[in-house]
């Protein structure tokens, strides 16, 4: 049997790999396996502004319908609005149409369940094996029974306002921001503006031929020359459905998801308001984080990459904050997914109650020296069991002594292997080694 879902939903490059009758059929599926007991059950569906958006879009609300279910369409909305509003609705699940961070040719489907949650890894693959049938056995309704489909163009508001909610007002704050052309483009300006921020936008225009080229959390170099540029406190920037936020600070420095991380964390446990003075981080945040963590009586706890990830941890002991340094972060009490938004407002909350310049805030991470190399590889399964990688990598992990750390694991959305080394050693010399260990696994795994 293939494999459908990734770490992050079903991705490829639309109308290859992602293809019209994919997302026809993953639609009626899903309408049949989530809909429940339900005659009528209600479908949400978001998506960026990708150029194959509204044609997936269009074969899975066929889909949907086809199955009986109804579809409520929010056209160009974020990831986290989808989940937020599905559960928000009563809807029986929403599907989000979004490659995230990945290239304009690419796109995916994320599903989260009714409760807003994305849907665990049993019953993606009770979905994957339902797909790879034969043959398509699954109900067919006729005349009255067919779903309908519906724009709802009012739903966003209810989605900004619980943004609003859970922050303070923000006047006297001048910030830019980096919208990639994406999922917030006419959502993000006006949010911060509402508050009483001052905001310039970059990339504000919504472009699925530029969502993600040069600009946003993925390349924030046009965001760190305009904040210094317009003197402004911070920069924010989002990917295409903005799920995660990167920030940049008064003197045009990235502050990435750990940092974040960091200074909601010590915020919230010096207001008692951080459940069991414990964060969730994965095995790729820095070390850093440990150490600036232990001096607040923080405790860390790490899982495998990937925000769904995190969050079960967090669910599964109550914790309400976690995050990955790539800028997912998630505050389980206002949300159930990583959010840009909701992140840029909590670490704007911050700067403003504190008062302090965001650079001071981050300089309480002390880093250490880390560095990632992303290797393509033809087969990017099995290297865990090739003896010469295994020994290649012990041989790193002992020249990194006691304080170094080697991570390498595949991409759950790209055919590459990611190595990630970690210790207290100049950078040249990690990098040397990471790029060693990437081209061993290259002609390994060709």
């Amino acid at each position: 049997m293939g494999k459908l879902f990734g770490t992050d939903g079903i991705r490829g490059v639309a109308n290859r790999d992602l293809t019209p009758e994919l997302a026809f059929r993953i639609g009626r599926i899903a309408a049949w396996k989530l809909g429940g007991e339900a005659e009528s059950p209600l479908f949400v569906i978001g998506r960026d502004t990708r150029l194959s958006g509204p044609m997936l879009e269009g074969s899975l609300t066929a889909g949907i319908t086809s199955a009986g279910g109804n579809v409520s369409l929010l056209g160009v909305v974020s990831t986290p609005a989808v989940a937020y509003l599905t559960r928000e609705l009563g809807a029986a699940a929403g599907v989000v149409i979004s490659a995230s961070h990945n290239p304009i040719e690419d796109n995916g489907l994320k599903i989260f369940d009714g409760h807003g949650f994305k849907l665990p890894d049993a019953l993606e693959e009770e979905i994957e094996a339902i797909y790879f049938r034969e043959s398509d056995d699954l109900p067919r309704p006729e005349g009255t029974s067919l779903g309908q489909a519906g724009t709802d163009t009012g739903a966003l508001e209810r989605y900004i306002h619980h943004l609003k909610s859970s922050t303070v007002p923000l006047n006297g704050l001048k910030v830019v921001i980096d919208c990639a052309h994406g999922a917030v483009c006419r959502t993000a300006g006006h949010l911060l503006q509402s508050l009483g921020a001052s905001v310039t936008a970059l990339h504000d225009e919504p472009n699925g031929s530029l969502i993600n080229v040069k600009c946003g959390a993925t390349d924030t170099a046009d965001l760190e020359r305009a904040v210094i540029e317009h003197g402004a406190a911070l920069g924010l920037a989002f990917d295409g459905d903005a799920d995660r936020l990167i920030a940049v600070d008064e003197k045009g420095r990235v502050v990435d998801g750990d940092a974040v991380m960091a200074i909601c964390a010590v915020d919230m446990a010096g207001k008692d308001q951080l459940n069991k003075k414990t964060i969730v981080a994965t095995v790729m945040s820095n070390g850093g984080l440990d150490i600036l963590a232990e001096k607040h009586g923080i405790k860390v706890l790490r899982t495998i990459v990937g925000d769904r990830y995190v969050l079960e941890k967090m669910i599964e002991g109550g914790y309400n904050l976690g995050g990955e340094q790539s800028g997912h972060i998630i505050f389980s009490d206002h949300a159930t997914t990583g959010d840009g938004l909701l992140t840029a407002l909590q670490l704007l909350r911050v700067v403003k109650q504190e008062g302090r310049p965001l650079s001071e805030m981050a300089s309480a991470l002390e880093r250490l020296p880390q560095v990632l190399v992303n290797q393509k590889v033809g087969n990017k399964e099995g290297w865990a069991e090739n003896t010469k990688i295994r020994a290649a990598i012990e041989k790193v992990e002992q020249e990194l002594g006691k304080h170094g750390r080697v991570l390498v694991r595949p991409s759950g959305t790209e055919p590459k292997i990611r190595v990630m080394l970690e210790a207290p050693l100049p950078e040249d010399k990690l990098e040397a080694y990471a790029r060693s260990l990437a081209e061993l696994i290259a002609v390994e795994q060709a």
